[in-house]
């Protein structure tokens, strides 16, 4: 799984994004509505790594957006979008799980609903194999995993997504990456 395998965002993506941001921060109903299409199934995604349970991962990212279109204006640096757009769902979903461990209802959810998947968009053209790997990863590995390799962000913007620091990012990419390698070579215990 090579990072150069799957770019979904190229510089020419990025570019029409900061655009879109422009002019959805000078009011543009149509460019906000462009830049929600372009970025729903990512961020839908990005919940659905974090929470494992795809009607959680829709409510994460819908609050996500209601967020991200009161907060746009205040965005400094249009080509930050998509680490602040990633954290904005981020804590979404950080709020949704406390919830639930309120309710004392996330063991039994997370367990039940752990068989649900989001479309390709999370996994690409991967094997079934990995594709499982990559759903049994420990929420944090599996969203750096996916930010990292699926929406293509760099260290730094995971961090920035994340709330965490850089050097947790590439030490959560480092054990994602050796438990995928062991699934991937045939030494993976599943009951473990």
């Amino acid at each position: 799984m090579t990072r150069s395998a799957h770019l979904p965002h190229t510089v020419e993506a990025r570019a029409l994004d900061a655009y879109l941001v422009v002019c959805a921060q000078g009011g543009s109903r149509t460019a906000f509505e462009e830049l929600a299409r372009r970025w729903r199934r990512r961020l839908v995604a990005h919940a659905w790594r974090l929470t494992g349970d795809m009607e959680a991962a829709h409510d994460a990212a819908q609050a996500g957006w209601v967020e991200i279109a009161r907060g746009i204006a205040r965005l400094r640096d249009e080509e930050a979008f998509a680490a602040w757009a990633y954290r904005i769902v981020s804590r979404q979903c950080a709020k949704l799980i406390r919830g639930r461990q309120r309710d004392r209802s996330l063991a039994g959810a997370l367990a039940l609903e752990e068989e649900t998947r989001p479309d390709d968009a999370t996994a690409g053209e991967c094997e079934p194999r990995l594709r499982r790997a990559i759903r049994d990863l420990p929420p944090v590995q599996r969203a750096a995993v996916g930010l990292f390799y699926f929406d293509d962000l760099s260290v730094a913007e995971i961090a920035v997504a994340l709330s965490v620091p850089a050097g947790t990012v590439k030490t959560r990419l480092m054990h994602a990456r050796r438990a995928l390698r062991a699934v991937l070579d045939g030494d993976f215990d599943a009951n473990r």
